[in-house]
């Protein structure tokens, strides 16, 4: 039989780093997101207003990136940021 590990409790100032950064990936990704799919119908008419909110998902995305990464206090020189510029990579195909 196999023996169980008794979990090891978590510090407060974890969970509250979890947290934060669960709040903050969904109150950044949520426009982001937003953005960049608005951007498509936008750009169709209006191709220079569509490409500015394109540019502007990107920003927010890289913005929330690196807050996350500001929270667990990690170097702001990683490739997690790239993690924030896929809705507007995505997107792109559709505005370019």
């Amino acid at each position: 039989m196999k023996r169980r590990r008794t979990p090891k409790p978590m510090k407060i100032e974890t969970v509250q780093r979890w947290v934060a950064s669960v709040i903050l990936f969904h109150v950044g990704s949520v426009p982001a997101i937003t953005l960049a799919v608005y951007s498509i119908g936008v750009a169709e008419k209006e191709y220079g207003r569509g490409v500015g909110l394109w540019l502007m998902s990107g920003v927010i995305g890289v913005l929330t990136a690196a807050g996350i990464l500001a929270i667990f206090q990690r170097s702001l020189k990683s490739l997690w940021l790239i993690v924030g510029l896929l809705p507007t990579v995505v997107t792109g195909f559709y505005i370019l």
